[in-house]
């Protein structure tokens, strides 16, 4: 498997012999195709105007209109498409100046699912405007917004958004615990059976957050705080009309998954904050935490 930088150079190489822009474009999309965790993804949802009627979106015309768009807005930009089986369209844009052609080796990639709002966009900054104005002029939508929900694996953005994850909420029945053939000496017995019965009802709770199935792979959750400070009138601390402000991010390798093992590991009570429990509902992991009538609550709760 090529790195990143091992790959820049083979499409280096594939110029240098002619291959053409184009062939090393459609190698590009393969690879990250294959590998799109290397990218960071970021969702936006697309919205039409209320009461507006649903089109059927015909893939032809949306190439024609998306490709139109940014050429005219743009000269030096190229794009390609692929196709796939899953009825994505993978988009591939490397972009330029007026005065200056694409820099092939920094391309933006765009994941659409045809017949959905939702669009999945690898980082872009300074001509993100262009190509929002370019999908929606394509898919013939009202407004696009970001969804605040980032991560690395593309495929749970998909289950998150797609609702495909498993977040059943069946009725749990606890399978009884397995109890040591031998008793701990001294210990009493309702003790033992106290413990039993708070391990039965951790389960019951995890499963009923949680659900049974693998969560989805999101690698971090980021809060930012803005609360007024409360202490004593006395005590002349902090006591100006300006919010307190901090952020807090919680990253691993698989955050979901790792909150779910927090109770049963005896290492959080259950059930956990719905702050941290609410991400694949609410489709989002960028919170803004404030004051609302004496409350401390989140926008994620709210809507």
């Amino acid at each position: 498997m090529l790195d990143n930088t091992g790959f820049t150079v083979l499409i280096y190489k594939l110029q240098e012999n002619c291959a053409g822009i184009k062939q090393a474009a459609i190698l590009d999309m393969i690879y990250n195709h294959t590998y799109p965790n290397k990218k960071v993804w970021t969702v936006y949802q697309m919205t039409r105007v209320a009461g507006e009627e649903t089109d059927s979106l015909n893939l032809a015309d949306f190439k024609y209109k998306f490709k139109r768009s940014l050429q005219t807005a743009l000269k030096n930009v190229t794009i390609n498409f692929r196709e796939y089986e899953d009825n994505a369209l993978w988009i591939r844009i490397a972009w330029g100046t007026q005065y200056t052609k694409p820099n092939q080796y920094k391309a933006t990639y765009i994941v659409y699912h045809l017949q959905t709002p939702y669009v999945f966009i690898s980082s872009l900054r300074s001509n993100l405007p262009l190509l929002c104005q370019a999908l929606v002029h394509a898919s013939n939508y009202h407004d696009i917004h970001e969804m605040e929900l980032r991560s690395r694996c593309l495929d749970s953005l998909k289950d998150i958004v797609f609702k495909r994850y498993s977040q059943t909420f069946q009725t749990y029945h606890p399978r009884p615990l397995q109890e040591r053939n031998v008793a701990p000496e001294k210990v009493d017995p309702r003790i033992i059976q106290e413990n039993k019965r708070e391990k039965e009802r951790i389960q019951r709770v995890n499963q009923e957050v949680f659900g049974n199935g693998l969560q989805p792979k999101i690698e971090f959750a980021q809060y930012k705080l803005e609360t007024m400070f409360k202490g004593e009138p006395e005590m002349d601390i902090l006591t100006e009309k300006e919010p307190f402000r901090c952020v807090v991010k919680f990253s691993s390798p698989h955050l979901l998954e790792a909150l779910k093992s927090l109770a049963p590991a005896g290492m959080a009570d259950a059930p956990l904050s719905p702050l941290l429990t609410c991400i694949p509902q609410k489709a989002r992991n960028y919170f803004k935490i404030k004051e609302r009538k004496d409350i401390l609550s989140a926008s994620c709760l709210g809507s």
